[in-house]
């Protein structure tokens, strides 16, 4: 994966008034949350160039280099607010992260591969779980986990201790959760043929129905 390089310079400005106006000369505001937890390094950076250094990336956690008025400042891309209309990014949280020290990141999760149970048994695959949440060092931080579901037959299900992502990532997600699960066609929850639909009384029985039409008739002459 192609590291996320950008330059940016430290702010003074800040309030709504100052950051609207910033936006309005091309910049994004930023900050940037220090390592130690004593403080944050308000900031802001070219719109443009940070948008072309994220094209091709679909994560909003990655781990980014800060040219900071010349010094490198390895962080982590905390959160992204974008305009609600056009969809740009109009200020991004920064961490200053590490790379020697593992940090928590939540990644999405997605399946692959046709399952049996639907292949062969004509099941339905259900995805339960989308992201994970694991701890790894900065720079082996994944944008998103493939996971194959190939082997999942009817009624089985994929549980997050059943992911196997490597050495790299010790995972933070409790291992019972489900990720996937291949259900029978006949658990959709559809009606079964005859049966009365939900909130139907079911039909009389014939000779109930019978019955009554012998008692609505009248009664003979003798």
């Amino acid at each position: 994966m192609d590291q996320v390089k950008f330059k940016a310079e430290k702010r003074a400005e800040s309030g709504t008034g100052a950051v609207r106006r910033l936006r309005r000369t091309g910049l994004i505001p930023g900050s940037v949350m220090k390592m130690d937890k004593s403080g944050v390094e308000l900031i802001k950076f070219s719109a443009h160039e940070f948008m072309m250094a994220m094209r091709g990336h679909a994560s909003k956690q990655l781990l980014v280099s800060i040219d900071l008025e010349g010094t490198e400042v390895p962080a982590l891309m905390r959160e992204v607010q974008n305009d609600v209309i056009a969809g740009t990014p109009i200020h991004v949280d920064f961490s200053e992260v590490s790379l020697t020290k593992k940090v928590r990141v939540v990644v999405p999760v997605y399946l692959t591969g046709e399952a049996q149970g639907v292949k062969i048994g004509g099941g339905v695959l259900e995805q339960t779980l989308r992201t994970v949440e694991v701890e790894c060092l900065p720079t082996d931080i994944a944008e998103k986990f493939n996971v194959d579901v190939s082997t999942l037959g009817l009624d089985q299900t994929l549980f997050v201790r059943d992911l196997q992502l490597g050495d790299k990532f010790s995972l933070v997600t409790r291992g019972e959760l489900a990720v996937a699960t291949v259900k029978s066609p006949d658990d959709d929850g559809s009606a079964k043929p005859g049966a009365p639909a939900a909130g139907e009384a079911p039909a009389a029985p014939e000779v109930i129905k019978k019955g009554k039409e012998e008692e609505a008739k009248p009664a003979e002459k003798k």
